[in-house]
């Protein structure tokens, strides 16, 4: 199994540290000849989503990626990896992947609630350390859309076929679980392949 990462902007590398602590290999996506490497599961990390999307368009990346996405390839999106997986944005005319039907708020925790931490539940994994970073969160889903976390009634937390999308940065904190369920998610992408 090996997982790309999309490192041409934002917090890659704490996603790749997970990676190593999972046996996982992996390797960067920085260019479009990357693209042509095989891979078996993609990271879409926090970040700029508007700086990510402008560059994964500049660098002729965009619409092969989006096509491996509609087509099954699993993906683990966070933060700025959410919005670019988002058919809609609530306060922001661009749009990007729009593989995921939801509609998601940037920034949309505000000033005084730009960061901050807490455990909740995590369907199919149990309570997880969730830590946010000027994040979004999801304001509508579409009824196929999997809800998987909750924080103060607001959606940070759902799966939708092979994506899985959420509103915080699992790289950040000591628990490896949520990316132990990515694994398992490809690794049962892989089964059914064979």
């Amino acid at each position: 199994m090996t997982i790309a990462v999309l490192a041409v902007q934002g917090a890659f590398a704490e996603h790749e540290k997970k990676l190593d602590e999972l046996g996982i290999s992996w390797f960067e996506l920085r260019k479009k000849e990357d693209l042509d490497r095989h891979y078996d599961g993609l990271i879409l990390p926090g970040g700029e989503s508007t700086v990510q999307g402008k560059l994964l368009k500049e660098l002729g990346m965009f619409e092969r990626l989006k096509g491996q996405i509609e087509k099954g390839l699993p993906v683990i999106a966070t933060c700025a990896g959410l919005i670019l997986l988002a058919a809609e944005l609530g306060n922001d005319d661009r749009r990007w992947f729009r593989t995921l039907p939801v509609t998601v708020k940037r920034n949309a925790y505000g000033r005084q609630l730009g960061s901050f931490h807490t455990d909740t539940e995590f369907e199919e994994i149990g309570e997880i350390p969730m830590t946010f970073i000027r994040a979004p969160y999801i304001e509508t889903a579409s009824p196929e859309v999997k809800v998987m976390a909750k924080v103060d009634e607001r959606i940070v937390g759902v799966r939708y076929k092979q994506q899985l999308a959420i509103s915080f940065h699992p790289e950040l904190d000591n628990d490896n679980r949520l990316h132990q369920y990515f694994v398992q998610m490809v690794s049962s992408s892989l089964n059914k392949e064979k």
